[in-house]
């Protein structure tokens, strides 16, 4: 008997952890103790199921439902997945509530609630991502390197649009529909929500987020 768990951490916050463990905290204790980042991982849910589940099946079994999710880094020329996910946690969440729904165990599935210094580290986080960005100037392709003409893909899980490529028009517009939209309008457009969204989180330039560009080029 063990637990899918899924790990959060405000370092990474357009990213969830999920694995597999017979021992959550043990393994959440071993993740901290390892791994240089200026916050702790906490544990947001876990799922408690029957037989030992390995990390390399779970992680294919969530690979199948949509490969874009995974995050991969490239070390010494050879790309490697990771265990980590770009999904919100209440998405990783809807994952395994639906898990728990089919075999008719929504009892052994658990929300945790951050504790008090997690709750700060959260709020910390938050604060200085927003800082950041605040540094951060204005989108635009160029900065990016990418031209007028290419094409940036559209990811957002579960949506009927993703995997649909827009031509750049020029540094701040791509073409949908005959018409320039900013990848903000069109993101929010396509996932028909309301309220502010930020654009350039929901495409990739040639498999790799724009965020994850800018990050990298410091732009």
């Amino acid at each position: 008997m063990g637990f899918i768990y899924i790990f959060t951490n405000p370092s990474f916050e357009e990213y969830v952890k999920i694995g597999y463990a017979n021992n959550v905290k043990q393994r959440l204790d071993e993740l901290n103790s390892s791994t240089a980042v200026p916050f702790a991982f906490r544990i947001y849910a876990t799922y408690e199921v029957d037989s030992a589940l390995s990390d390399k099946k779970l992680h294919s079994i969530l690979d199948k439902l949509n490969p874009e999710l995974r995050s991969t880094e490239v070390i010494n020329g050879k790309r490697r997945t990771r265990e980590f996910y770009a999904m919100t946690p209440e998405d990783a969440f809807s994952i395994l509530e639906a898990i728990a729904e089919i075999n008719n165990y929504k009892n052994r599935l658990k929300k945790w609630k951050a504790t008090t210094e997690e709750q700060r580290s959260e709020e910390l986080a938050q604060k200085i991502s927003e800082q950041h960005k605040e540094k951060l100037s204005a989108f635009a392709f160029s900065k990016c390197g990418i031209e007028v003409g290419e094409q940036v893909e559209f990811c957002c899980n579960g949506n009927v649009h993703s995997g649909e490529f827009f031509e750049v028009a020029d540094d701040k517009h791509v073409v949908y529909n005959g018409e320039l939209w900013s990848l903000s309008a069109l993101s929010k457009h396509l996932i028909d929500r309301n309220g502010e969204v930020a654009g350039p989180r929901y495409f990739k330039y040639k498999g790799e987020w724009l965020n994850d560009i800018r990050t990298r080029l410091g732009k």
